[in-house]
């Protein structure tokens, strides 16, 4: 709801379905934009995207969260998504790459500019691996951006996606709320940009 009140004029709910919250309305550019939860997960994110397919959704752009693999990612540091791969830790291989829409993506890139650096995804199948599971690759972790990257291509919906970093591998914890909240509102405007 915070980022629909920063996007849209007098959002209104649009969508309660399945337990997660959306909301619609015209931007300050008069322009329709609708702003949905995904819950947590690829599957929940591939099939919220699929009920937005079926509304009418032609473009999206996910703004998220993720952990830093990639020893020089910070906290509060934005993800411009290159690429993202399925990590199955449980099986210790990865899945093939899937890319942004190159359109969208390029919009999203230059919209976010010196602001995010490009990084790729692994979107993991458990929120914290085990003790001596292998690493996986690329810069950032989360658990959608490969299901909607794929899902999206598969169901003709643009995609592209921004992740704030609010993890890192060290001792101090994750990213206040205040701070995840006010990198959400530069990536979401950033998002809005490249949509229109």
């Amino acid at each position: 709801m915070a980022l629909a009140q920063v996007l849209i004029e007098g959002p209104k709910m649009s969508n309660h379905a399945r337990g997660l919250w959306g909301y619609s309305g015209p931007t300050a550019g008069g322009r329709g934009l609708n702003v949905q939860a995904t819950g947590m997960g690829g599957p929940s994110a591939a099939l919220v995207l699929s009920d937005l397919a079926e509304l009418g959704v032609r473009r999206a752009v996910r703004v998220g969260t993720g952990a830093a693999l990639a020893p020089e990612l910070h906290r509060g540091d934005l993800v411009w998504v290159s690429e993202a791969r399925a990590w199955s830790l449980g099986e210790r291989r990865a899945g093939a790459p899937v890319l942004p829409d190159p359109a969208l993506g390029e919009r999203l890139r230059a919209e976010l500019g010196d602001q995010a650096r490009a990084g790729r995804v692994a979107s993991l199948d458990v929120l914290h691996p085990a003790p001596g599971q292998p690493a996986p690759e690329g810069d950032v972790a989360d658990m959608q951006t490969a299901a909607l990257l794929a899902a999206g291509r598969d169901l003709g919906v643009a995609l592209a996606a921004v992740l704030i970093v609010t993890e890192v591998d060290d001792d101090a914890g994750p990213l206040d709320d205040e701070t995840v909240a006010e990198r959400a509102v530069l990536a979401s405007q950033a998002g809005l940009r490249a949509l229109v």
